[in-house]
């Protein structure tokens, strides 16, 4: 009996470790199974807490491990200058995101958090990171082609493809698989805050400039199912999200968050085409505008987000909110939560940007899916979304980060490529004080004496703009790492020129040290959103005065570092040659590169440049058109023979 009992008990146990072996099985964090069979393996073992959790992103602050584990957040994300510490490394942003995604590791079913971040132009939050020029100054570059002794010119979305290339591992370089760009939007109306985050005011332009899709992800594989999100495997890529679905650049006056009075047809016509080119370039998630469409906030247009996106288009990435987004269906915001809750998430919203005030959203959601009020199968749609873009990104195999790419953050092949942007960006809009006089550019580098002035010749973060280490930007040297305009100057002139600075000098300074030129360097200061709005577009002080007592004693050059084009008409009289420079980032000396004739000015604009305000809002085929600078204007020069 004692020996039939221990074979029965062998038997036994015998059975339970072939249980135990098949239980350890898990399909969905089994990569060799296709996406699809991962997703409905994982999903059937979700409870709605877990489900509702993954529909939420949170800002990093509030991610605490005991938050990560209690709701199972499925997103975390750095609002704009939310950062570890002062001047923080790649490893202590390592070092954070590997924190949070532990957290989340150690849940019942160990499903990894997507960390994001805006990356709008190189790696912005981030101390030393590459500071790009912004999308206003990549749309009015251009590439040559030569067929047949024949040369064609057109925009340069390669470029900004490799823009996109070094972002990612710029990004990847601090540990975040996630980055909040592109903005797609088609800016009609200068006087919009955003405007220097649109390409241009060109529908086709945003569409070529799409390109940074791929450079940010990677190349989409060959017969790719249509709407399928991709991002190449390893850590060189991430995850990008095109933005503000849709219209967000047409709003009545250029008024942020706004209206966009326009008729269907319209719609199509300008603001969305770039969201199919994203689409068919596998992009992997896509943001809702915080704006309306004819009264209808975008945040509560299922009719738009899935009619549109994703039934028509074919969308099968996840979309996201804006910051707070839900919040804002109402005005005043968060008027009636609830409601704007159901009206969000029924519009086809699928991770929702609550960085703060989570719990408050999770019980009302969970409130109305318990209640049959927001239905099942919506959730179960916006989470097999979310883990779609999960799977596909390689996260449940290498959820952690290390430090094997920080030497990318800010590297010197990056800088070079930044530099040849701020080059191609460049739009020499005048040249020569009357028609007949002669160019005063390229500038001679061997001068006895020169003038720098202007509140913007010698500010880093007024050339960087907002969204640079802070949300609205900052001004000064200290921000980050980079070169002034001012320093360009001196790295590039003869040994033997005196170069004078002096940031707001008065007339008598200026005629009374016979100076051989200047460079006068105005504009305006940095801001993001709806602090960039402006009914006037005017430089600001003491800008204009400093034009005037330069320009009206010595042979000058006016560069305008700006987010848009501003009021110029009233001082052009007086200038010898116009740059625009737009918002160039970090390497100033990509500037001064074409002043002095190292390389020729290629740009064109990509915006019309108005007289006045009044003629606003004011783009190209317009019946009233009639600029100041038309839209494609742009004079080239060749580089000075040395």
């Amino acid at each position: 009996m004692g020996r039939l009992s221990r074979s029965i008990l062998g038997f036994l146990l015998l059975c339970c470790l072939i249980v135990a072996g098949e239980a350890e099985y898990l399909k969905y964090k089994d990569p060799k199974m296709p996406v699809g069979a991962r997703i409905k393996d994982l999903m059937k073992r979700m409870t709605l807490e877990e489900k509702i959790g993954q529909m939420v992103q949170i800002e990093r602050t509030v991610a605490t491990p005991d938050v990560m584990k209690q709701y199972f957040i499925g997103s975390v994300l750095s609002g704009g200058g939310s950062v570890p510490g002062p001047q923080a490394s790649a490893e202590a942003w390592v070092n954070l995101v590997n924190g949070i995604q532990k957290a989340s590791l150690s849940t019942r079913l160990g499903i990894p958090m997507i960390y994001g971040i805006d990356a709008v132009h190189g790696h912005n939050n981030v101390y030393n990171a590459t500071i790009f020029p912004h999308n206003v100054g990549l749309g009015v570059t251009r590439q040559v082609f030569f067929f047949l002794f024949i040369f064609e010119q057109t925009r340069d979305p390669q470029l900004v493809k490799k823009i996109g290339e070094a972002t990612a591992l710029e990004v990847r370089a601090t540990g975040i698989p996630y980055a909040f760009a592109p903005c797609i939007a088609v800016c009609r109306d200068p006087r919009w805050g955003r405007c220097y985050e649109s390409y241009s005011e060109d529908h086709r332009i945003v569409q070529l400039m799409t390109e940074i899709i791929p450079g940010l992800q990677g190349e989409l594989p060959a017969n790719s199912k249509k709407g399928v999100p991709f991002v190449a495997p390893g850590n060189t890529k991430v995850a990008a999200c095109a933005k503000h679905f849709v219209g967000d650049g047409g709003t009545t006056k250029g008024i942020d968050e706004n209206n966009t009075v326009i008729s269907m047809n319209g719609l199509l016509n300008i603001h969305m085409p770039a969201y199919y080119n994203a689409i068919s370039k596998g992009v992997a998630t896509v943001m809702v505008s915080y704006s309306s469409w004819n009264g209808k906030r975008m945040h509560s247009n299922q009719d738009l987000v899935t009619g549109f996106l994703k039934n028509k288009m074919k969308f099968r990435g996840f979309v996201i909110s804006d910051w707070q987004g839900i919040d804002r269906v109402t005005s005043p915001p968060h008027a009636n939560y609830s409601s704007s809750v159901q009206s969000g998430v029924d519009a086809g919203i699928d991770m929702i940007m609550v960085p703060f005030n989570f719990t408050e959203f999770i019980d009302d959601l969970t409130f109305q899916v318990k209640n049959n009020i927001i239905a099942m199968s919506r959730i179960n749609d916006a989470v097999q979304r979310i883990l779609r873009v999960k799977f596909v990104m390689g996260l449940f195999e290498k959820p952690l980060a290390d430090l094997s790419m920080a030497h990318h953050l800010g590297s010197q092949e990056h800088r070079e490529l930044a530099r040849e942007a701020v080059r191609k960006s460049l739009v020499l809009l005048k040249n020569g004080k009357y028609t007949t006089a002669k160019p005063l550019l390229p500038l001679p580098k061997k001068a006895p004496k020169i003038l720098v002035a202007g509140s913007h010749a010698d500010n880093l973060g007024y050339q960087c703009g907002g969204w640079t280490i802070t949300w609205q930007g900052l001004g000064g040297n200290d921000l980050t790492t980079g070169t002034t305009i001012l320093n360009a100057v001196k790295n590039t002139v003869d040994p033997t020129t005196q170069v004078v600075y002096n940031e707001n000098p008065d007339a008598n300074f200026v005629s009374s040290n016979k100076f051989s030129y200047a460079i006068v360097v105005v504009g305006e200061p940095p801001y993001a959103e709806m602090y960039g709005d402006s009914s006037n577009l005017t430089i600001s002080e003491p800008g204009p005065s400093t034009i005037n007592n330069v320009c009206g004693a010595v042979k000058c050059v006016v560069i305008v570092v700006s987010g848009r084009p501003v009021v110029i008409q009233p001082y052009l009289e007086k200038i010898d040659a116009l740059v625009a420079a737009w918002l160039p980032g970090t390497e100033g000396q990509g500037v001064v590169d074409n002043l002095f004739g190292d390389y020729g000015f290629t740009g064109k604009l990509a915006r019309t440049w108005f007289k006045t305000v009044d003629q606003l809002p004011m783009n190209v085929g317009d019946p009233h058109y009639d600029p100041l600078f038309p839209f494609g204007f742009g004079i080239t020069t060749k580089p000075a023979k040395n």
